[in-house]
């Protein structure tokens, strides 16, 4: 019975390493698809395996960073077609940046169910910003080392390298951890209000990031419907769906990003991605902190009350021949 326990669990541990690395690789291959070239090194506005890799950290532990190192390896091997030591090194820098994330995460006391304001803090600062100096800071380095990044443009590769893992965090993680939470509902009045948030996000990101005109502004009044409304489980899939749809339009050149050069299209799509994310995130965290600490003391008022209640002395009990009756005339 033991020995079953212990090969069931060993079981299960392989296929989540397996499932974790073909996530990554997979979402790698989405994130190619919208592949940029600046000055000569691939690089893109939003790579989701970053996001992947930590969302899986925080869900299932540090002991799945082997599945991000194999997924890590599988995709340098694809885009160059061998692995060769600096490959290796880009590798390593793509499975530490998450795991340091992960680790900084974990010291602070980060709850997974961002329901607080500090934690969608750290996952902005730590998680995103600070964690993923290292890989985009081991990827240019490893790329100026092999030759194939001049030094004059180092500084250029390493920002948009850092923006795009960056990005992949904002955006990818706190999708999984709402995905982690998920659990099947009945169908009520919110839904109606779901699906019709749903229909207006798509309308106007389309609209925004695709329209003849500059109105990427559209997209901030839905995000903020979202999250007053739904919190992260619906800010989170929104500021996904702006993130995709104007990557593919700066790739496209299309609506607000036609006649921007490269450069000038990495620069708008960080600054809209990042402001998104920010904007999905933080504001998600406060309100179900308020709705949190309302809850709470709606709790402690009723907690009172029923000890009050039960304090309370009680009516006196009147003793035989004091009653407030008539009394008897004495003849």
């Amino acid at each position: 019975m033991i020995r079953s326990k212990e090969t069931r669990r060993r079981a299960v541990a392989v296929l989540q390493t397996l499932g974790v690395a073909a996530a990554y690789y997979a979402s790698a291959q989405l994130g190619l698809l919208q592949e940029m070239a600046v000055h000569g090194s691939v690089v893109t506005p939003l790579w989701p395996p970053t996001g992947i890799a930590l969302g899986a950290l925080l869900c299932l532990g540090i002991r799945i960073w082997p599945a991000i190192a194999l997924g890590a390896l599988l995709t340098i091997v694809e885009m160059s077609g061998s692995l060769s030591l600096y490959g290796a090194g880009i590798a390593a820098g793509n499975t530490l940046a998450p795991l340091f994330s992960f680790l900084a995460l974990r010291r602070i006391g980060f709850r997974v169910e961002l329901d607080r304001l500090r934690d969608g803090v750290a996952l902005v600062f730590l998680g995103a910003l600070l964690g993923m100096l290292i890989s985009a800071t081991v990827g240019a380095g490893a790329l100026m080392l092999s030759d194939k990044l001049p030094l004059s443009r180092f500084w250029l590769v390493w920002s948009a390298w850092w923006v795009g893992d960056a990005m992949g965090v904002l955006v990818v993680t706190p999708v999984l951890l709402v995905l982690r939470r998920a659990r099947p509902t009945r169908p009520t009045g919110r839904w109606a209000e779901a699906v019709l948030l749903a229909v207006i996000a798509v309308t106007a990101t389309a609209v925004a990031t695709r329209g003849p005109f500059s109105m990427i502004y559209l997209v901030f009044p839905v995000i903020i419907w979202a999250a007053l409304r739904f919190q992260l489980p619906g800010s989170a899939p929104c500021a996904l769906l702006v993130s995709v749809f104007a990557v593919v339009g700066g790739r496209d050149g299309a609506g607000p990003f036609e006649d921007h050069s490269v450069l000038e299209v990495m620069v708008n799509l960080a600054i809209l991605n990042g402001c998104v994310a920010l904007t999905a995130l933080l504001l998600a965290a406060i309100v179900t902190e308020h709705q949190n600490i309302r809850r709470e003391t709606e709790l402690a008022c009723e907690e009172l009350a029923a000890l009050v209640e039960q304090l309370a002395p009680l009516p006196p009990v009147p003793r035989p021949g004091t009653g407030t009756g008539p009394r008897d005339e004495v003849g």
